[in-house]
């Protein structure tokens, strides 16, 4: 009997082909062709399996679905499912850690280099006509040898570490669990409390998970504590910045400048301030979009589709509820 995985969201045609290659016998995968509810809803009732990512799955979306067994996030954050409502289902749900945290680490490193060498200003300064070379080196802010703070040392959290060995980095992290000593000595990196870490830090890299405990960790009072001209990248969740409270900081200090990868809501509000800060960079949600990896988080949600299929258990890393 041929089982149905529902991918959520419309997605281009390259990743239909490369799902429909990795496809195992036994299974058919169909696409939305939009968000609205209602065109979900149908979609859902047909489905046995949902693979989610930006488009979430609310109450009333896993009530519409009677077949499903597992619903899978295409990501690590879980944020964007009712978890009590999938519990209250039996419906299995699951993520994808350690897929995409390559891309997800090289962009995170490459943002701190773009916004502290003002890369994307300088960019534009050439289109506008202008040859700014002396304001941008005024302004132009080194990696190598820096000190570097990670909030959220999992899977993302680590590879950035890794790549940061290479500029000659301090790497401070602040985490849920500290990791055993020896870890620390072989990652080289040291542990702080957060309040340490921003105040030791001349770039700090949030890699943390949305959780009630993380939303708005990072406002007002976090932010007076960093550095004068430090810098904040934030490739985790929106909700953990408060927004307001980061326009601030980079209007008046003490920060030099940010990169946001992540918003609340997404998009943004096109008034948002953010957008519109000559000392930001903002990218639409893409670190973990790298085309060539694509094909490692398709096998990785389509082995816990199997799994499930067959009756065995998910891995414990992976198995949400």
């Amino acid at each position: 009997m041929t089982e149905t995985i529902l991918i959520l969201q419309p997605i281009a045609v390259e990743l239909r082909d490369i799902i429909e290659r990795e496809l195992p016998p036994g299974f058919v995968a169909t696409f939305t062709e939009n968000t609205e509810p209602a065109h979900l809803k149908v979609k859902l009732a047909a489905a046995d399996y949902v693979v989610f990512w930006d488009v979430g799955l609310p109450a009333d979306l896993l009530t519409a679905a009677p077949r499903l067994k597992l619903a899978h996030k295409w990501g690590v954050g879980v944020e964007n499912i009712d978890l009590a409502a999938a519990r209250a289902r039996s419906i299995l749900v699951a993520r994808t850690p350690g897929s995409n945290a390559v891309p997800v680490a090289e962009f995170a490193v490459g943002l701190m280099i773009a916004v502290g060498r003002r890369i994307v200003a300088a960019h534009n300064t050439m289109l506008e006509g202008r040859w700014a070379k002396n304001d941008i080196w005024r302004r132009s802010i080194m990696l190598s040898g820096k000190t570097v703070g990670i909030v959220g040392l999992g899977a993302i959290g680590k590879e950035v570490a890794l790549r940061l060995r290479g500029f000659g980095c301090m790497v401070l992290y602040n985490t849920r669990t500290r990791l055993p000593e020896a870890e620390e000595t072989a990652r080289s990196v040291a542990y702080r409390s957060l309040e340490d870490l921003l105040e030791e830090s001349d770039f700090v890299c949030l890699c943390c998970p949305l959780s009630p405990q993380t939303r708005g960790m990072i406002a007002a009072p976090q932010l007076a504590m960093m550095k004068n001209g430090s810098i904040l990248v934030n490739v985790a969740r929106g909700g953990i910045v408060v927004e307001a409270d980061l326009v601030t900081a980079l209007r008046d200090g003490p920060l030099a400048g940010a990169a946001i990868d992540v918003f609340e809501p997404e998009p943004p509000d096109p008034a948002n301030p953010l957008l519109h800060l000559g000392n930001v960079i903002v990218t639409p949600h893409c670190a973990s979009t790298a085309f060539e990896n694509s094909a490692n988080g398709v096998r990785h949600w389509l082995s816990n589709i199997a799994r499930v299929a067959r009756g065995e258990a998910l891995p414990e890393r992976d198995r949400v509820v």
